[in-house]
């Protein structure tokens, strides 16, 4: 029996999982009373809703951001997560923390997640077994093999530092990816997405659409 078969997590579907609804569920967290902490994802998907919820009037000067996982290249370099997050949010006074290993982390507010169609979450590909276990919260990785649009080493929050919050959201494209959820919720494969859903604790919101 696969972990993935002892879901005890509660997971909702989204009505709808365009950008806007996307950063709808993000503006009702931040705009709850006290400070907040987001943990967020690079790459190219969540640029459009980072343009979305970053123009919009909300108490920016509680929130901080941190990364689920980055490339280690230098700030300025193209494949930078980070340098992205903090170009898209330089307008705000919300607070962009570096990812970086050592690094005490809180309990997140909110750890938004995106999947590859291998079913992989924040750097956590398939090939290299993850598990709750391990005291490093930011692991450094390598994937293998290196993906050709990004062939770089990896800095990525653990598994137990991405479950360890108080809602999980995943935004997730193409039907292709659907299928892979969909046997991952059922525990018919465990890829790090199941291994996610198997470790979880807290609410976890799915953003699917087909493109």
């Amino acid at each position: 029996m696969n972990e993935a078969q002892n879901i005890v997590a509660p997971i909702c579907w989204a009505a709808k999982a365009d950008g806007d609804a996307v950063a709808d569920h993000i503006s009702a967290i931040i705009q709850q009373p006290g400070n907040h902490w987001l943990a967020v994802p690079g790459g190219r998907t969540p640029l459009p809703i980072f343009d979305i919820i970053s123009k919009r009037t909300l108490p920016w000067g509680t929130v901080s951001l941190m990364l689920t996982d980055d490339r280690i290249v230098p700030y300025d370099h193209p494949a930078s997560n980070q340098g992205k997050l903090e170009a898209a949010f330089d307008a705000t006074p919300a607070h962009v923390v570096k990812l970086e290993q050592g690094l005490p982390l809180p309990v997140f507010d909110l750890v938004w997640l995106g999947m590859g169609a291998d079913g992989h979450i924040a750097s956590l590909f398939p090939n290299m077994n993850p598990t709750v276990g391990g005291d490093a919260a930011v692991i450094h990785n390598c994937p293998d093999p290196l993906p050709p649009e990004a062939p770089f080493e990896r800095l990525s929050l653990n598994l137990a530092a991405l479950t360890q919050a108080r809602e999980i959201m995943l935004v997730v494209r193409g039907c292709d990816k659907k299928r892979v959820l969909d046997e991952a919720i059922a525990g018919e494969n465990d890829l790090p997405v199941a291994r996610l859903f198997a470790a979880a604790r807290c609410p976890i919101t799915i953003f699917w659409s087909r493109a």
